[in-house]
């Protein structure tokens, strides 16, 4: 009798983060869409900007930091109203980004 220990070999895993059976690269890569997720994707850190969400709010004068493609989130921080605070946002509910000129 003999013995396949390779059942499962051919079944994808779930992806934890999407919840679905799908090549986890993939979904990552395309999850956060838009002009304004393209832009922070190759926005350099350090540069300053002006944020204006999708609620009408404008964040002015931040220093952007990082942006994760994996969850969406842009990180800034605001070194005169707030110092040593961190903003995080979704690009996703950012319609557009001003960058500061020196």
């Amino acid at each position: 009798m003999s013995i396949n220990r390779n059942v499962n070999s051919n079944m994808r895993k779930k992806c934890l983060s999407c919840d679905e059976k799908e090549n986890h690269v993939v979904k990552t890569i395309n999850r956060c869409k838009g002009c304004v997720c393209n832009q922070l994707r190759k926005l350099p850190v350090q540069t300053e900007v002006d944020l204006f969400l999708s609620g009408g709010q404008i964040i002015e004068d931040v220093v952007f930091i990082n942006f994760d493609s994996k969850d969406c989130c842009a990180f800034f921080t605001d070194p005169t109203t707030e110092p040593g605070s961190t903003i995080i946002v979704d690009c996703q509910d950012i319609q557009a980004i001003r960058i500061e000129s020196d």
